[in-house]
C-alpha cells in the first residue's frame, strides 16, 4: 500500500481471507506473455536533499505559459484571474474542506454551491445547475447519458467533428460497451451545415451534441440545429464556452434542452492541464435525472436560510440500479473559484470581457494571415480562436520556431484531424496586447530559418 507498510504477517491474513495460496496465485489471471518476468528498473533510493534537486531539474523541463506569450486554446486559455479569487480560494475553511455531506458543518460550501448553480442558469438562460462535474468531456457524455434515459427508445446521439476531439473521445468510450449509436458529421467549412444534419437526424436521435463556440472557433448555426433537433423530438444539448456568453445569445433562449461547459476559462489557472471544473445545467423537466450533487436552500427549525443536499439520485445515497450516475464527488474548489470570478465580474464586466476577446482575436487573425504565409483555414465568424493553415505544410517547425522567441503560437491540429495536417489553432485572450500580437504575426510570417528580435 501507498501510505501504510504491509508485513509479512498483514499479508498472510489477508491471502488467508480470500483463500488464496500465494501472492502469485492472485496474478494467474494474467497471461505470462504481458508480466513482467524481471525486476523494475528503479533506481536506488535517494536523500531528502538530492530527491529534492532531482525534482526541481524535472520541474525546469516544463515551461508554464505564464513564462511565454500564450495564443494557446483548445480548452485551457490564458485568462485574467481576479486577485480576489485567489484571496477567497486559499481560506482554509474553503481550501481544505472536501465533501459536505454533514451539512450543519458545510454551510459554507453549501452556500458556494448554491451561488455557483444560480450563476450558471443565468449565464446560460437554464432552469437548472449541479453543484459542478469533473471536466467539460465527462459533463457532455453525462448530458448524453440524461437524453438517453429520457427516451430510452431513440438510441442515436448525433454529434459534430466541430465538437471538441477530446469530449467525442470521452463519449466513444462511455459508449464502448452501451447499446447506443454514435454518429458523428463532418464539418469541412469549419461547422455543420444544417441541411446534412437535417439528413441525418430522425425518430430514432435521442439527442443532437454541438459546441458553440466550437472547436475551431467557429460559430455554428445553433438556431437551426435547435430547430432540426426539435421537429424529430431529440434534445439539443450545447458545450459552450463561459466567457462567450458574455457577448453571444443564452443557449436557453434558442431551444437548448442541456448546456454544458468547462469552467477552467473562470478563475482557474491552466495548471498544465487539470483538474479542470465540469459545468452542467438543463431544462427543470430533466431535474432528477442529473447526475452530481445539487445543493438546495431552506431554513432551518429556526426560521434561518440555510442549505443542504438534495434530490441526491447518486450510487452513493440509493440503490445503485436507481442512480442517475456513477458521478461520485464534485469540483468544490474550482467551483468556488468559478463562483467568486463570475460575482466579481457582474454582467457588465463579463461582456466587456467577451468584447476584448473578440476584438483582440479579430485583430490578430487580421495580422497573422496578412502575409504570403498563413492563410484563414475557415471563412466563418470566430470569437476568440480561428484556425491558420501553414501554406508551407511545416507546422510543427514554425510553432517550434515560435516558441524559441517565446511564443506559444497555438496548437497543432494535425494530432487530431489529418485533414488538417497544416494546421494550427490560436486563442487570443483579453490578456495579449497588441505588441505581443504584431510580434506573432512577425514570427509566423518569417521562415524557420530567420531569427529577429521581437517586443520584450
Amino acid at each position: 500500500m501507498p501510505y501504510i507498510l504491509n508485513t509479512d504477517e498483514d499479508r498472510r491474513a489477508m491471502l488467508e481471507a480470500i483463500g488464496a495460496a500465494s501472492m502469485d496465485e492472485l496474478f494467474e489471471v494474467v497471461p505470462e506473455a504481458v508480466r513482467l518476468t524481471r525486476p523494475l528498473d528503479v533506481p536506488s533510493a535517494l536523500s531528502e536533499v538530492e530527491l529534492t534537486a532531482t525534482v526541481k531539474r524535472l520541474a525546469e523541463k516544463n515551461r508554464p505559459a505564464g513564462e511565454a506569450v500564450s495564443f494557446l486554446g483548445a480548452g485551457a486559455y490564458d485568462h485574467f484571474i481576479p486577485a480576489v479569487v485567489d484571496e477567497i480560494a486559499s481560506r482554509g475553511e474553503f481550501y481544505t474542506s472536501y465533501t459536505p455531506y454533514q451539512p450543519e458543518v458545510s454551510q459554507g460550501n453549501l452556500q458556494v454551491f448554491f451561488e455557483f448553480q444560480t450563476l450558471f442558469t443565468q449565464l446560460t438562460g437554464m432552469d437548472v445547475s449541479n453543484a459542478s462535474m469533473y471536466d467539460g468531456g465527462t459533463a457532455a457524455t453525462e448530458a448524453v447519458l440524461m437524453c438517453l434515459a429520457a427516451a430510452p427508445k431513440r438510441t442515436k446521439v448525433v454529434t459534430t467533428t466541430s465538437v471538441h476531439p477530446e469530449y467525442r473521445q470521452v463519449l466513444a468510450t462511455y459508449f464502448e460497451n452501451l447499446d447506443a449509436e454514435v454518429v458523428s458529421l463532418d464539418t469541412p467549412t469549419g461547422a455543420i451545415d444544417p441541411a446534412v444534419l437535417a439528413n441525418v437526424v430522425d425518430k430514432q436521435t435521442a439527442c443532437v451534441l454541438v459546441q458553440q463556440p466550437n472547436f475551431f472557433g467557429c460559430l455554428e448555426p445553433v438556431e437551426e440545429v435547435a430547430r432540426i433537433a426539435h421537429e424529430a423530438g431529440a434534445r439539443l444539448i450545447v458545450v459552450v464556452d463561459p466567457i462567450s456568453l458574455g457577448l453571444l445569445r443564452r443557449p436557453g433562449d434558442y431551444g437548448a434542452d442541456i448546456v454544458v461547459a468547462e469552467g477552467q476559462s473562470l478563475g482557474n489557472p491552466m495548471s498544465f492541464g487539470g483538474p479542470y471544473l465540469g459545468m452542467l445545467a438543463c431544462r427543470e423537466q430533466f431535474l432528477r435525472r442529473m447526475p452530481g450533487r445539487i445543493t438546495g436552500q431552506t431554513v432551518d427549525h429556526e426560521g434561518r436560510r440555510c442549505w443542504v443536499l438534495t434530490l441526491q439520485t447518486r450510487e452513493q445515497h440509493i440503490r445503485r440500479e436507481k442512480a442517475t450516475s456513477n458521478i461520485c464527488t464534485n469540483q468544490g474548489l474550482l467551483a468556488l473559484r468559478a463562483t467568486v470570478y463570475l460575482s466579481a465580474m457582474g454582467p457588465a464586466g463579463m461582456r466587456e470581457l467577451a468584447e476584448l476577446c473578440l476584438r483582440k482575436a479579430n485583430y490578430a487573425a487580421e495580422r497573422v494571415t496578412a502575409g504570403a504565409r498563413c492563410t484563414p483555414a475557415f471563412d466563418r465568424p470566430f470569437f476568440k480562436e480561428f484556425v491558420v493553415r501553414d501554406r508551407r505544410g511545416r507546422v510543427s517547425e514554425l510553432l517550434a520556431s515560435a516558441r524559441d522567441e517565446g511564443i506559444f503560437a497555438g496548437v497543432p491540429l494535425g494530432r487530431w484531424y489529418a485533414e488538417l495536417e497544416d494546421c494550427f489553432l490560436v486563442a487570443v485572450t483579453e490578456k495579449r496586447t497588441r505588441h505581443e500580437m504584431d510580434d506573432l504575426a512577425q514570427v509566423l510570417s518569417r521562415s524557420t530559418s530567420e531569427r529577429t528580435v521581437v517586443h520584450a
